[in-house]
């Protein structure tokens, strides 16, 4: 019975810890924004006069302890990561959307921060318990130690996944709509900023980027390679190999735009009857979990009840 407590507990603990840390991340602030300026001038606006220690102090413990913990660790470690690994990380963050506004080094350095704060937290729950023997302890504060290494890999692959499946389901009407408005006559640049305008999803917020630097003085091309690299899909990459082509060849623009559109409307179809396929395999599992075991009890039970009394009534 004591271990089956210590088992919950483990796993309660480890929801919290996972929901701290993942929230921790989407809270993450930029260096370049200061929140003691922005409480500053939240305070001046209202006209009291504070110092700047109670400023300080009336902000979140995160922000006045986690966050700068986290990101002096990643600066001291990215003296000693190799090059190639922070350009790495820097990619896949990319690819995430970048979030929490994170560098490199800081996403790395949280790696230790969730090994050392879940095995910590593991070592203490440990101690409490008495009937699990050191060996046992020992095991569990490592393998969740290295659970909470891995745990910020995890969610930004959730995050890289769930961005590129966004991407992917808005392609076919952001096309469409791109078409649309080049044949009405408006420049691509002024369809994206349609597509931009009209729509508040991830190619949407993609779009809107590169038209932010193309206005800054980027080359038009060179701004959707930099979009499609963020993105990491084939069909991204496609669809601006297209678009380039078209403007340095001269051909139109609109029948480029409906090509794509035509040919990732297919791809969709063709995605969702692999899905449909896969459903049935899918559903094995959980059939065989939660569905069978039912249906033979309600169907064994009463047969097996009757052979029971059965035997009972010959002894």
């Amino acid at each position: 019975m004591g271990a089956v407590i210590t088992i919950v507990i483990v796993l309660v603990v480890l929801v919290g810890a996972a929901v701290l840390v993942l929230t921790g991340v989407r809270r993450f602030k930029t260096p370049d924004s200061d929140p003691l300026e922005a409480r500053l001038a939240e305070f001046s606006q209202r006209g009291e006069i504070v110092s700047l220690e109670e400023i300080e102090m009336s902000q979140p413990f995160a922000e006045r302890v986690v966050y700068p913990l986290v990101r002096k660790i990643g600066e001291m470690s990215s003296h000693f990561t190799p090059q190639n690994v922070l350009e790495q990380t820097r990619q896949r963050l990319e690819l995430a959307g970048n979030p929490g506004h994170m560098d490199a080094s800081t996403f790395l350095s949280l790696h230790f921060v969730t090994a050392v704060g879940l095995g910590g937290v593991m070592a203490l729950i440990s101690v409490l318990a008495k009937s699990v023997s050191a060996p046992e302890k020992f095991l569990l504060v490592l393998v969740f130690a290295v659970l909470g290494y891995f745990l910020p890999d995890l969610y930004v692959k959730s995050i890289i996944d769930r961005r590129q499946k966004s991407v992917r389901k808005a392609m076919p009407d952001a096309l469409d709509l791109l078409t649309i408005c080049v044949e009405a006559g408006l420049g691509f640049d002024a369809a994206m900023a349609k597509v931009n305008e009209k729509w508040d999803n991830e190619l949407a917020l993609a779009f809107g980027r590169v038209i932010r630097e193309i206005q800054l003085g980027k080359l038009r091309r060179d701004a959707l390679k930099d979009m499609s690299e963020r993105i990491g899909l084939a069909e991204m990459t496609s669809f601006v190999a297209a678009v380039i082509q078209s403007e340095q060849l001269g051909v139109s623009m609109a029948k480029v735009l409906r090509i794509q559109s035509d040919q990732m409307r297919m791809k969709r179809r063709q995605r969702a009857e692999e899905e449909a396929h896969k459903a049935p395999i899918k559903m094995i599992i959980p059939m065989g979990v939660f569905i069978f075991p039912s249906l033979m009890i309600v169907l064994l039970t009463p047969a097996g009840l009757r052979l029971w009394r059965s035997l009972r009534f010959f002894q």
